[in-house]
């Protein structure tokens, strides 16, 4: 399992779009994503779930990959991150 911390810089968050967008470079990846916020994981294949995270601007979120490809994953999340949120 390989993990990240990222601070939202979006000004909304993770919303609609980029929980949509968020879903499909996660489905992309090869392995489970999960972002974590405040106790509470949400699986990033799940657009509703990531919604409900109720994740805003300038909150810190958890990114876990976890299989076969977690080390390639994580650094592909990562820069979806800092690309899009």
């Amino acid at each position: 399992m390989t993990n990240f911390e990222y601070t939202i810089k979006d000004e909304l968050g993770i919303h609609a779009r980029p929980a949509g967008l968020l879903v499909k470079a996660a489905k992309a990846a090869g392995c489970k994503v999960t972002v974590e916020k405040d106790g509470k994981v949400a699986e990033a294949t799940k657009v509703f779930a990531l919604m409900g995270l109720g994740v805003k601007r300038g909150d810190t979120v958890k990114v876990s990959c976890e299989g076969d490809n977690a080390e390639k994953a994580a650094v592909q999340m990562k820069a979806f991150f800092e690309a899009n949120l």
